[in-house]
């Protein structure tokens, strides 16, 4: 649920997190010209999800990324379930549904590119 500007309240349940990654986590094709490197508070974001949560990296990366791609997490200890390259570059649609409690279960956040982390609140509700 989207209380104010930037600030998503969830549940105290376990979560799966599906994220973008050049962009949304780490500098736009910034692989291609060196290095990657974290966006504002991406890291502190990833980090901070909850080891049995389930963190699915999609990216439209070429397949020839991948091993750079998964060092680079590795070196920063991102702890992740999956990560899909050669992902299409278009609209990304997620459809779940609702629990018959209320609680919704699909929200959708989109940053501005490059943006990173530093405008997202998250908030755990144990009402939720």
């Amino acid at each position: 649920m989207l209380l104010k500007e930037n600030t998503l309240k969830l549940s105290t349940l376990n979560k799966t997190w599906i994220l973008d990654f050049d962009g949304t986590l780490v500098e736009h094709n910034g692989y291609k010209f060196g290095e990657d490197k974290f966006l504002p508070g991406a890291k502190e974001f990833l980090q901070s999800i909850p080891k049995d949560d389930y963190i699915l990296i999609m990216t439209a990366r070429e397949k020839e990324a991948k091993q750079k791609t998964e060092n680079f997490l590795k070196e920063n200890n991102i702890r992740y379930n999956l990560i899909l390259f050669e992902m299409p570059m278009g609209e990304r649609i997620l459809f779940n549904d609702d629990k018959p409690s209320g609680l919704k279960c699909a929200y959708a956040v989109s940053p501005k590119r490059n943006e990173g982390f530093t405008n997202i609140n998250i908030q755990i509700d144990e009402n939720l």
